[in-house]
């Protein structure tokens, strides 16, 4: 086969696989009866916590934070899980409104892997607040 004819076959297949790639992320936003879930992965695919990025699920009915919840990361697990123990309750009730711009303070001994979890909630509660949903 020539090598003119194998380039556009190489450039269509490169988008399939680049276009397969993108519809296997999960969505941003999802609903689960009366329960808005916001997938941060996307949103935050920039904020990096001490070792690597620190996605969360934020779980939202009736304009309040019902939890969030830690996804896959490879966050030294010892560290996050005083994050996932301390940190990702601080939420739990709190309206919407007030959860985008809540202060909310680090875990000492886990203080990159907080703020990155802190930036995460913030930019899921803010889509959340600024998208119909």
């Amino acid at each position: 086969m020539k090598i003119s004819t194998l380039l556009p076959a190489m450039g269509i297949m490169a988008l399939c696989l680049t276009l397969s790639s993108e519809t296997d992320e999960e969505p941003i936003l999802t609903k689960d009866k009366e329960t808005t879930i916001i997938n941060t992965t996307a949103l935050a695919d920039d904020v990096e916590g001490y070792v690597s990025t620190t996605p969360v699920k934020i779980y939202v009915r009736k304009d309040k934070v019902v939890r969030v919840e830690a996804l896959e990361n490879e966050e030294t697990p010892k560290y996050f899980n005083l994050v996932e123990v301390k940190l990702l309750k601080k939420w739990d009730g709190m309206p919407v409104k007030k959860a985008e711009t809540a202060k909310v303070d680090v875990i000492s001994g886990a203080t990159i892997s907080s703020e990155a979890v802190i930036e995460n909630v913030r930019r899921g509660i803010s889509y959340y607040n600024h998208t119909k949903h």
